[in-house]
């Protein structure tokens, strides 16, 4: 779990808002990944539903971000209040940048490869895009999704490793190709791959079988780990939007799952 000592930790010593509270922290160390949200979306409290349930001091950190925050506040309060607007403005952003306007924002961003690009090599360079494992703030860091491998990675930088994925939530990326359909990456292989034949169910299937569906079950019977059932235990990255898995991806990603199980099979053999 995200733990919340992440944004304390990265609230940092200096708070000068010389210019904007939000140009001061689009302009720190670490959040090189958020784009600016306009002000008249922030304002628009139809656009904020719900996130007062979600912040502490919901009105005076709302008051920081829009740089209204009354002169009076003391110092330690607004330190307190920084983190708050931190988390505020991060809830917000997650929102913007599924709007039209949001979209064409990372759409920048991502052009210039802001994100990095993809580790592995036959991806060849493919830019990539920020994404969030939950939607629910504190539980998990902040992933970067390839859109040709369709695999999640952990930015290289730990200040980046350390932003919360719900500021971008789990449907970013996959909008993103939807609205500009033009940038998704040529995938290797057949582009409607028919499922492979079934084959029988062997006995070493039958164990991986059990171990994916129990993954204790290798412990229970003493049985030492393997590299089948070690794959098995590895978790797939599934794209969604708004909890919805994307219907060519899922038939590809069916098609894949049966290939890994018969060489999961294969090696269970030689084993």
């Amino acid at each position: 779990m995200l733990g919340r000592a992440v944004d304390d930790a990265s609230t940092g010593s200096d708070s000068d808002y010389s210019n904007s509270w939000i140009s001061w922290f689009l302009s720190s160390k670490g959040n090189e990944y958020f784009c600016e949200v306009e002000e008249d979306y922030i304002l628009d409290r139809f656009n904020l539903t719900g996130l007062n349930n979600e912040v502490s001091n919901y009105a005076q950190a709302l008051d920081l971000i829009t740089d209204n925050l009354d002169d009076d506040i003391q110092d330690e309060l607004r330190g307190a209040l920084d983190v708050q607007a931190r988390l505020l403005y991060g809830l917000i952003h997650a929102r913007w940048i599924v709007t039209a306007r949001g979209l064409a924002k990372m759409l920048e961003k991502f052009k210039r490869v802001d994100f990095g690009r993809c580790p592995r090599v036959l991806c060849q360079s493919q830019p990539l895009l920020p994404v969030g494992l939950s939607d629910i703030p504190y539980e998990k860091s902040v992933k970067l999704y390839c859109g040709r491998c369709e695999d999640v990675y952990s930015p290289k930088s730990s200040r980046h490793g350390s932003i919360d994925g719900a500021y971008f939530g789990t449907s970013f990326p996959h909008l993103l190709f939807m609205v500009y359909p033009h940038l998704i990456p040529p995938k290797a292989g057949p582009v409607e791959p028919a499922l492979p034949p079934r084959v029988s169910e062997t006995d070493a299937s039958k164990r991986n079988r059990r171990t994916r569906e129990d993954p204790e079950a290798a412990e229970v019977i003493n049985e030492p780990a393997s590299t089948a059932s070690v794959a098995l235990k590895a978790d797939r990255y599934r794209p969604r939007i708004y909890g919805f898995q994307l219907h060519e991806i899922a038939k590809l990603q069916r098609w894949q799952e049966a290939v890994r199980d018969r060489q999961v099979n294969k090696v269970a053999r030689e084993e």
